[in-house]
């Protein structure tokens, strides 16, 4: 009786952790959509001007138009398209009519046209601002001498093309051979309905062997006692 008790507790325990846990992690699998909800929506509001001092934070996804000259050196970041295959972002700088030098993401070419000549000079660019943190402890090095980059950090692209630390994702095109990759809710990371499900199935497995375990001490129980005779009625001999 007493190791039914305490597996009974191991049961009632285990399950309402892994249960609370499942629960929590719907609820910020909920959290989770409405903030991505609330990001699509401001992905593609109106573009505004660029403001003064662009906030990493505030102003992440924010949509802008910019009017200036594109510029030449483009750095190449090295990237995979669904669609299209290797290829590389285009990161080039971009200098407002106030003089202020951003850079502007192009977008996608093919490694073909990696060193194709590119439209430059006075354009409207209408994107988004954007701070990617693409980088990794399995990131390799980026390679400057040879304009290969492997994640679009933009503190060190900046401080390569003399800008500032501000980038603005094309939506649309800038050059006819540059294909737009445009900032997108679909790459921000939203696991939770599955770790929600890991956690009910771990519930359900829990509950399946703790379960086994009491019939198993109770089948073991019943034996024992069916076993024994009392005492003084032995077989005659």
């Amino acid at each position: 009786m007493a190791r039914q008790i305490v597996t009974g507790v191991f049961l009632v325990a285990g399950l309402a952790l892994f249960i609370g846990l499942g629960l929590w992690q719907v609820e910020r699998l909920m959290w989770k959509q409405s903030v991505i909800a609330g990001i699509e929506a401001r992905i593609g509001d109106a573009p505004a001007p660029l403001p003064a001092v662009p906030d990493p934070d505030a102003d992440r996804y924010l949509p802008v138009a910019v009017t200036g000259a594109m510029g030449d050196g483009a750095l190449h970041v090295l990237v995979s398209s669904r669609d299209y295959g290797a290829g590389f972002r285009l990161i080039a700088p971009f200098t407002l009519a106030d003089g202020r030098r951003i850079m502007v993401d192009r977008g996608y070419v093919p490694t073909e046209l990696k060193e194709a000549p590119r439209a430059t000079g006075p354009m409207t660019v209408t994107g988004n601002l954007h701070w990617p943190q693409e980088r990794d402890a399995y990131t390799p090095e980026d390679d400057p001498d040879g304009n290969w980059w492997y994640a679009r950090d933009v503190t060190k692209m900046a401080a390569a093309l003399g800008t500032e630390p501000v980038l603005v994702v094309a939506r649309t095109p800038t050059d006819p051979q540059i294909l737009p990759m445009p900032v997108s809710a679909e790459d921000i990371p939203n696991d939770h309905l599955g770790y929600a499900i890991t956690w009910f199935l771990l519930a359900a497995t829990w509950a399946v062997m703790t379960g086994f375990a009491l019939w198993r001490i109770r089948r073991r129980a019943q034996a024992g006692a069916g076993g024994l005779r009392p005492e003084g009625r032995g077989e005659s001999t």
